[in-house]
């Protein structure tokens, strides 16, 4: 507060503090500002935040069906000459898992992306070295291993290598 008295020669009026005339009856109000769309915050809906689980878990099943839709088909006809057809037909879903990961990856930020290729990369190698190493044991007498479980094996490495490298960059 100043001790000077008002200047009476002010040619600004002063500005009112906001609740000047509060409730009163004798001043009208004005309606607020239409608020835009854009203004509000966006609330993500399920769709979108859990978009990629759902995508894979649809493909996932659609794979699981196709899966055992072709193994039954294939043991009601084991002689069918069609049977090659059949017994790939899970590929096609499998593809469609493969493209919803990628469209996954594409999304992540940049130290997530090191983080996944860093964690592919020693799937990738350690998968090969296994496997490797297990081609010389089937060679002194080792049983035979499907090629079947490659994928397994270098999903749960790859998650290892993922948990791995997270706690790295923590």
């Amino acid at each position: 507060m100043s001790e000077q008295p008002p200047d009476p020669n002010q040619t600004e009026s002063p500005a009112e503090p906001l609740y000047t005339h509060p409730a009163s009856p004798f001043v009208r109000t004005e309606a607020p500002e239409p608020v835009s769309m854009h203004a509000l915050p966006a609330t993500p809906s399920t769709w979108h935040t859990y978009r990629t689980q759902i995508e894979f878990g649809l493909a996932m099943l659609a794979y699981l069906m196709v899966l055992v839709g072709s193994i039954t088909v294939l043991q009601s006809n084991p002689d069918a000459s069609w049977r090659y057809v059949v017994a790939v037909l899970p590929v096609a879903p499998a593809a469609l898992v493969l493209v919803i990961f990628i469209r996954a990856l594409a999304r992540l930020d940049e130290l997530q992306k090191r983080i996944q290729m860093q964690a592919f990369g020693f799937s990738l190698g350690a998968t090969a070295l296994l496997t490797f190493g297990y081609g010389f044991l089937e060679g002194v007498g080792m049983p035979h291993i499907s090629w079947t479980f490659v994928l397994p094996i270098m999903a749960i490495l790859w998650g290892v290598g993922t948990a791995i490298f997270a706690l790295r960059y923590r």
